[in-house]
């Protein structure tokens, strides 16, 4: 057995989960949790990077004393800046700061949309990087920069000293060709994109440097400690701990987003694909995440926030008993981006489509859950059609699986099984792929069934028929 640690971050926590893993075994428990709480300072929106760092630091000690390795998965696209001397330039610019509004019909005069999609493979969110850095064009911290790091590889470089940018997360940039794998030099030259600032890539599970001597002090690990390069994309950590015997699957990865879609072995860059605003992410042993973002569980905990954190079981127990569809909202429409005001924001869209407006707080968690199984919905079955791949078996991934309405709504949406686990997807492949640079487990497949074996799920088999979503699904197109 070897000991594992997965530095797992999201967009409203992060945590620090500890793997062990033997050849038929596989065992995980939680170190340490913390808040991911981004701060609105005077210049705009940003993420608290030291706050985080310390609950790293917080959870490594946690840990301890003994650990075989460290890997770090995170939210995509956002990063931060670094001098000359590796001095951080500020804290991170938070993905929902409103610096791009605007900024993409500035991107798309020099590279028009088709042009950029058939290069990246990305679909059009306003806050990924190539948005962000052209709005940064003229900024003094982008001036003084010598270094980019993603935030996962910024935080592994406080850790070592050791500067690489990861290919799973470097591909959410919309700077990488999902065809070669590589930088999309092309694109970055015409948009005036200096590809000098990004370190070198790394690919998952390649060594990423060893625990700095102040770092074993300060949370009494004993050394060395290697950092291992795992899926740095939490998502691409997530879809690889899919524990999917059956080649034909969907997955959706659950949490503040949903992603749902395909594990393909090529991109689909065609015209059709960018309309329907699917993405090509890379993820292990040469695959694709071919996906939509959708809204996902945000809409929720933003409404829970609002109506100061009420029981959620309690919440949901009385969703369950609201009318099905009684009314909708586009799960993936930047409308609900911003944070604040989202129930009066979800009101306002079902009264600006003239659908009955949720009242009760009931009425509106049902909404939200009938949406996002309906966006879940749309995806699957789109990017099926799309990338010609048929689907026997949808598999939720992460923090929505706690949800069984939504699950069960899943699958009744998509008339399809819903396999729901596990909880802690991200962090149970960020541990496998340092068990597999430690040559404890095999391949993808061989990670696949080691989950299988060892993880529970739940099976949510389809109920009633799918024409009411087919009649939601048309109620919203009109809109």
């Amino acid at each position: 057995m070897k000991t594992y640690a997965a530095v797992d971050l999201g967009a409203s926590s992060g945590r620090v989960m500890v793997g062990r893993v033997g050849p038929d075994s596989l065992e995980l428990a939680e170190a340490h949790r913390f808040p991911n709480r981004p701060v609105r300072t005077p210049e705009g929106l940003r993420w608290d990077i030291l706050a985080l760092y310390a609950g790293v630091l917080d959870g490594l000690r946690a840990a301890g004393p003994v650990l075989d390795s460290v890997g770090i998965d995170s939210w995509a696209v956002d990063y931060g800046l670094l001098d000359t001397d590796g001095a951080l330039l500020g804290n991170p610019v938070h993905y929902r700061d409103p610096r791009t509004e605007g900024i993409a019909e500035k991107v798309w005069a020099t590279v028009p949309p088709g042009e950029l999609y058939a290069s990246t493979g990305l679909q059009y969110a306003p806050f990924n990087t190539l948005y962000q850095l052209t709005a940064a064009r003229d900024s003094a911290q982008l001036a003084y920069a010598d270094r980019l790091l993603l935030i996962p590889d910024l935080l592994s470089y406080w850790l070592t000293g050791e500067q690489g940018t990861e290919l799973t997360n470097a591909s959410t940039t919309q700077l990488i060709d999902p065809r070669t794998r590589d930088w999309s030099y092309d694109i970055a030259s015409r948009l005036g994109i200096d590809l000098g600032l990004f370190a070198p890539l790394r690919q998952p599970g390649d060594p990423a440097g060893v625990l700095r001597a102040e770092v074993l002090e300060e949370t009494g690990l004993s050394g060395p400690v290697p950092v291992t390069a795992v899926g740095s994309h939490d998502t691409a950590s997530a879809v690889a701990a899919v524990p999917a015997v059956e080649e034909r699957f969907a997955f959706i990865c659950t949490g503040t987003w949903s992603l749902a879609g395909l594990e393909l072995d090529a991109p689909v860059l065609g015209e059709a694909s960018r309309a329907a605003n699917f993405t090509n992410e890379l993820g292990l042993d040469g695959t694709v995440r071919y996906l939509r973002n959708i809204m996902g569980l945000w809409l929720l905990q933003e409404c829970v926030r609002a109506w100061g954190e009420p029981e959620l079981g309690e919440l949901l127990r009385a969703a369950a008993g609201v009318p099905a569809l009684r009314s909708v909202v586009d799960a993936g429409d930047a409308v609900f981006l911003a944070p604040g005001r989202m129930p009066e924001r979800i009101a306002d869209a079902c009264r600006g489509s003239g659908q009955p407006v949720p009242e009760s707080r009931a009425e509106i968690t049902r909404c939200i859950l009938d949406s996002l199984a309906l966006a879940h919905r749309r995806a699957v079955d789109e990017a099926r059609v799309l990338a010609d791949h048929p689907v026997d078996v949808v598999h939720i991934v992460g923090g929505g699986t706690r949800n069984a309405l939504l699950c069960q709504l899943t699958a009744d949406a998509c008339g399809l099984p819903v396999v729901a686990g596990p909880t802690e997807a991200a962090a149970l492949g960020n541990v496998l792929v340092q068990a597999r640079a430690h040559g404890l487990v095999g391949d993808l497949a061989g990670m696949r069934g080691l989950l299988a074996r060892t993880q529970p799920s739940t099976r949510y088999e389809p109920q009633g028929d799918t024409a009411r979503w087919r009649a939601a699904e048309a109620r919203l197109a009109a809109r």
